[in-house]
């Protein structure tokens, strides 16, 4: 067994799409999805782009405000998720900070439990 320290995954700085306070690490690859560390400084923002695949969104600490192709924004707390279709536009911002996954890719969303559908 290995136990994986998030806080100190290699990431590097993300300015694209007008982001601020973003760094991302890869934690793992296969041919059909990417599992990558995302942080995000306090007021940090992942500036608007669309998806590249299906992407979720898991926050681990912290909060995040997302928002989707219809610019409605949700708020997200730990324990919570966000997901977005292939070539969806979309943004993530914090006013704390935030640690989370990135999963983007060929993966299987739609049969799981606890789905909640935006307003």
């Amino acid at each position: 067994m290995r136990i994986l320290r998030l806080d100190q995954v290699p990431r590097r700085r993300i300015e694209a799409n007008h982001s601020t306070g973003f760094t991302v690490g890869a934690l793992g690859l296969t041919a059909d999805a990417h599992l990558v560390v995302v942080q995000l400084a306090p007021g940090g923002v992942i500036g608007r782009h669309p998806a590249l695949g299906r992407q979720l969104l898991v926050v681990m600490e912290g909060n995040a405000t997302v928002s989707g192709y219809d610019g409605v924004v949700q708020h997200l707390g730990p324990g919570q998720a966000a997901v977005w279709e292939a070539g969806e536009q979309h943004e993530t911002r914090t006013t704390a900070g935030l640690l989370g996954f990135v999963v983007e890719g060929d993966v299987d969303l739609d049969n799981h439990v606890g789905a909640v559908d935006a307003p």
